[in-house]
């Protein structure tokens, strides 16, 4: 969910229309669902003054919500929140959602967004090193009732983690593509990765660009002494947009073409066609039996522009089809 934009619903309607979409996909069997670790909207999806809702109070209400579905961010920017703090708050989210919590976390982009709340943005390097110790002061917290870790950047002294957490394990996901370093630490860390697994119109993109991402992890994985198979494996594929009839397909696409989110502008229906996972449900299975190819064990992906909750049962179908839903 990284837009909370709903035509007639400002308000306390903006997050009746959360819950809805978290229980429809819920009911449609989807395992995962996330939001944006964002305090404004970015610039690639709307302008910066359209609804942000915080992350973590947002999960933590779809959390009450809900019964099966798992919750995370995809992904908190490591120099939004202490890491202490950040394992600490997972920990609250697992317990209100009885086992269903998970940490997304990355290095962080949004130097504009960092500089207008007052957070720190060092350069990549550091946000790198940052992002290495911070995922390590959470698996200690999450594992351990009492942790204590001293790095460059941050250290905890006997941090107290009570409640434990509901899941034996709480699963840590890296978000990012980066081939020298956050694919390292996928490698050396994480339980899952969320690749980038669409990019502009160009020679690669879309499952080329996976293919090669899962073939760099592989090699971290091997100089890690890592087996691979066990990193759950998933990218972001872009914006589905789904329908049960071509001709519906083709309305959606030529609204989305006429109201595109910045980071579409200037393409056609044919340009997104070939950019993003579109069609009917068969059609978007078939697109996504190639990534399942390309080495993904799973994907995510959003409904940007689409305000009706049919297309998230669609969506389910499609994935049912391509094996990734039972």
């Amino acid at each position: 969910m990284p837009n909370y934009t709903f035509p007639g619903a400002t308000g306390a309607a903006l997050f009746d229309r959360v819950i809805e979409s978290a229980r429809a996909a819920e009911a449609a069997g989807f395992g995962l669902v996330t939001v944006m670790d964002h305090f404004y909207q970015i610039g690639g999806i709307g302008p910066e003054t359209d609804p942000m809702l915080e992350a973590y109070a947002t999960l933590s209400a779809i959390a009450a919500q809900t019964t099966k579905v798992k919750l995370s961010t995809l992904v908190t920017g490591v120099t939004y929140r202490n890491p202490a703090v950040l394992a600490k708050t997972v920990t609250t989210l697992d317990v209100i959602s009885k086992g269903r919590a998970m940490l997304g976390i990355g290095a962080a982009w949004n130097e504009e967004e960092s500089r207008a709340y007052g957070f720190e943005f060092p350069p990549i390097g550091e946000r790198m090193n940052r992002l290495e110790e911070a995922v390590q002061i959470c698996r200690a917290m999450f594992d351990n009732p009492t942790a204590s870790f001293e790095g460059r950047h941050h250290r905890i002294d006997g941090a107290i983690n009570i409640p434990r957490p509901v899941r034996s394990r709480v699963p840590i996901m890296i978000g990012g593509s980066g081939e020298r370093r956050t694919l390292r630490l996928v490698a050396r860390h994480a339980d899952l990765c969320n690749v980038i697994g669409w990019a502009a119109l160009g020679d690669e993109a879309g499952p080329a660009l996976v293919r090669r991402k899962m073939e760099i992890l592989g090699e971290h994985c091997s100089a890690e002494g890592r087996d691979m198979a066990d990193i759950v494996k998933t990218a972001t594929i872009g914006i589905m947009v789904i329908d049960e009839t071509e001709a519906g397909v083709r309305r959606r696409l030529e609204s989305l073409a006429a109201s595109p989110p910045p980071a579409l502008r200037g393409l056609g229906v044919d340009e997104l066609s070939r950019l993003l996972p579109v069609g009917t449900p068969a059609r978007v299975a078939d697109r996504l039996r190639e990534f399942i190819e390309a080495g993904l064990d799973g994907v995510t992906f959003s409904m940007y522009g689409v305000y009706d909750l049919e297309p998230i049962e669609l969506a389910a179908e499609a994935a049912r089809q391509a094996g990734l839903i039972g």
